[in-house]
């Protein structure tokens, strides 16, 4: 037992953090930035690549908040809704990022005192026996208080006929949950929409509590691009003469089902591209290549890049234009 009265404290305080896990971290609150303007944060989500539905419906519902705020400052009766969500979409769409950016704009608009974020999925929720999935889900409930609980792939949750596990308790916990901390936590479960409608039905309880959903489009090619071109400029390369092309054949041809990764696949054709890029300038003189040398990506690195991700892309009539330097 420490003799000093601080190491007293220090030991206590370490004993109550391990009891708790994360839940509560108080330095975190103590280091927190003040909330970020409105206008800056829908500026951030107008700048985001394609989403323009997406953007329409995140600023009617800010609108309504914003609103029925006002509403009641005047005295007026508020209109009963959930601030709790169902992000519809494909992997890749952006769920998280919009989760992220609402979740800073329910902190501005003073709805969420942290405003945080805290992204959890099926692992993070269910126990392996009896019991654990209650204690795990509060955990996890706990720690997002005063932000934004983000679920992905939340249809996993729902129990398969042919399999016994403890995910229903999990939906029945975080259902008890929403409804204790009602004004200190914002629930947003995101998924495929084929098996997130099919979740939203397989409790009683969920379709009451979720009744605006935000439905995600699969990025088109234009936007594809742009998000290459984002990831390139933040990692100081450039897309070279031809290579454009080469990105539209490569993502116009990509296999659009399901699985397809939207942002998630440009980004891994940008580091496979790298890869290329790297063996390419390796097979030369590496210490005497000059500064453009380094940041260009060429066509050829980049159709090299999608091979290795089981793309085919075929050139266009002509091919790619490229120039020796």
């Amino acid at each position: 037992m420490p003799s000093n009265p601080l190491e007293s404290l220090k030991a206590l305080g370490d004993q109550l953090r391990a009891q708790i896990g994360e839940e509560l971290d108080i330095d975190a609150l103590r280091r927190q930035d003040p909330p970020r303007p409105l206008d800056e944060l829908l500026t951030e989500l107008d700048a985001l690549p394609g989403l323009e539905s997406v953007k329409e419906q995140v600023r009617a519902l800010v609108a309504f908040l914003r609103v029925q705020a006002r509403r009641k400052e005047a005295g007026l009766p508020e209109v009963a809704t959930t601030q709790h969500l169902v992000f519809l979409g494909n992997p890749g769409t952006g769920k998280t990022t919009v989760a992220r950016l609402l979740a800073q704009m329910y902190r501005s608009m003073g709805l969420l005192r942290r405003g945080h974020l805290v992204e959890v999925d099926r692992a993070g929720l269910v126990g392996q026996y009896v019991g654990l999935t209650a204690v795990k889900t509060d955990r996890v409930v706990r720690k997002a208080l005063d932000g934004v609980l983000f679920v992905d792939e939340a249809y996993a949750l729902s129990r398969d006929a042919e399999r016994l596990d403890f995910g229903d308790e999990a939906i029945e916990t975080l259902l008890k949950r929403m409804e204790d901390n009602r004004h200190r936590l914002v629930v947003i479960v995101a998924g495929y929409p084929r098996l997130m409608r099919r979740f939203l039905e397989s409790n009683p309880g969920l379709r009451s509590r979720f009744s605006r959903e935000i439905e995600f489009p699969d990025y088109s090619t234009d936007d594809l691009v742009e998000i290459f071109r984002r990831f390139a400029a933040e990692a100081e390369y450039t897309v070279g003469e031809g290579a454009e092309d080469a990105l539209r054949t490569i993502f116009h041809n990509a296999e659009r089902d399901e699985s397809f990764g939207n942002a998630r696949f440009a980004r891994t054709l940008f580091e496979q591209s790298l890869n290329a890029q790297a063996l390419r300038l390796g097979e030369g003189d590496v210490e005497s290549l000059a500064h453009d040398e380094l940041m260009r990506l060429t066509p050829a690195d980049l159709v090299a890049g999608a091979r290795s991700l089981g793309e085919e892309p075929a050139p266009p009539r002509g091919g790619w234009f490229t120039r020796r330097r």
